[in-house]
């Protein structure tokens, strides 16, 4: 079983007295749907799972009528019964509907505990702030670790750190023509096609995908806005390209790290870092292949910061903790941890040639960390930073 600490948390949570709606949110492909069933497998209770596959043929009054068998169940075996609603972001005013159902079960103390799995991250937060506050927890299911791999295909960290972590093409990388394909139209397409620009207004879609592409070339490079508007060669303006980065990041391809300040209004206008939030956006965007990669000291270099990178990226959802960079007096922190007032700052030795000098010493003098870690040559090996809980360096 993976996403093991999920699926505990969430069988938890079900068990408590405390009822609240449980939320899986998550990229596509991460294990939403398959950690939900082995919860029904699991739990010795009556259950319902049901998915807006088709949401052209759904509307609310489906939502209602998954409800009610739910609840004629929970009648008829006079037990908690558990409700599995899957997609459920894809039917226009979902969380209204969920809203009223689970008052009305709330004031009839009827025991039926709902799990609620939708991959638009954005749809799903926007449901849940207007209608369901103080009614729901969020769960994050995040992209496959490299110890997930490893469990499940035998991976080692090199092919980890090329193929990235989709569990559905593992069984492609023999082929890798036919693994590039599944990547580029099973998952970027789709995700951007279906859960980007038919669930949000985007007035410009090719800017959107341009933005993708730009951001997987320059995975792991500080790009301010002025230079992404210069190659992209497009009319629009920051606060565009800000706002379609955002709706790349919750949909699970690509974030752009800010850079530590100590301010949070410098921090949210300072240049941001590009970072795919798994490393196969990255490979598969290259014309070359895994041996021919592996044997580029500098491109691996790269592909080596951006899997550190992504494991960061995916491993502090959900714990408090935020991800940046720093740059200061041509000197670069390749990555900050901050938890509270507690900062770490690491460094990849990589063997990839970068344009500024390392700053950790100078980072940890102006900002006192806890911590100063080196990831790679003469420090934590890259296979065991990744498989390390990053909570743990706080302790």
């Amino acid at each position: 079983m993976y996403k093991r600490h999920v699926f505990n948390e969430l069988l938890n949570r079900i068990n408590e007295k405390r009822k609240f709606i449980q939320v899986l949110v998550g990229p596509r492909q991460t294990g939403k749907t398959t950690i939900s069933k082995q919860i029904v497998d699991e739990i010795d209770l009556p259950n319902h799972y049901a998915a807006a596959d088709e949401p052209a043929l759904k509307n609310t009054t489906w939502i209602e009528q998954q409800w009610e068998t739910a609840r004629a169940k929970a009648k008829t075996s006079n037990k908690k019964t558990l409700l599995v609603l899957d997609e459920i972001q894809k039917i226009t005013n979902w969380s209204e509907t969920v809203k009223k159902l689970w008052d009305e079960d709330t004031a009839n103390k009827t025991n039926l505990p709902v799990i609620i799995l939708g991959s638009s991250q954005l749809l799903m937060q926007k449901g849940l702030t207007e209608s369901l506050s103080g009614r729901f927890e969020v769960l994050h299911v995040t992209h496959w670790a490299f110890n997930e791999m490893k469990a499940a295909f035998g991976w080692d960290i090199d092919k980890f750190i090329f193929f990235g972590g989709y569990p559905g093409s593992a069984l492609l990388v023999e082929d890798e023509t036919r693994w590039k394909n599944y990547i580029l139209d099973s998952l970027i397409e789709t995700t951007i096609s279906k859960d980007i620009l038919l669930m949000t207004r985007i007035d410009k879609p090719a800017l959107i995908k341009r933005l993708f592409e730009l951001g997987c070339a320059y995975s792991g490079q500080i790009l301010s806005y002025q230079k992404m508007l210069g190659q992209l060669q497009d009319t629009g303006n920051t606060t565009t390209l800000a706002h379609y980065l955002d709706l790349l990041e919750k949909a699970g391809l690509l974030t752009g790290l800010q850079k530590y300040s100590g301010q949070h209004i410098r921090q949210r206008g300072s240049s941001p870092k590009f970072q795919v939030l798994n490393n196969a956006l990255l490979s598969v965007h290259l014309d070359l292949t895994f041996k021919e990669a592996f044997k580029n000291k500098e491109l691996w270099g790269r592909l080596l910061e951006s899997a550190v990178g992504s494991y960061l990226v995916n491993n502090v959802k959900g714990k408090n903790i935020k991800l940046f960079y720093w740059l200061g007096n041509n000197r670069e922190v390749d990555f900050v941890l901050n938890k509270g007032k507690s900062l770490v700052a690491i460094e990849v030795k990589s063997g990839n040639r970068k344009t500024n000098l390392p700053g950790i010493d100078l980072f940890s003098k102006k900002f006192k960390t806890v911590k100063n870690l080196l990831i790679g040559e003469q420090g934590i090996k890259t296979e065991e930073f990744v498989s390390i809980p990053v909570e743990t360096w706080f302790e």
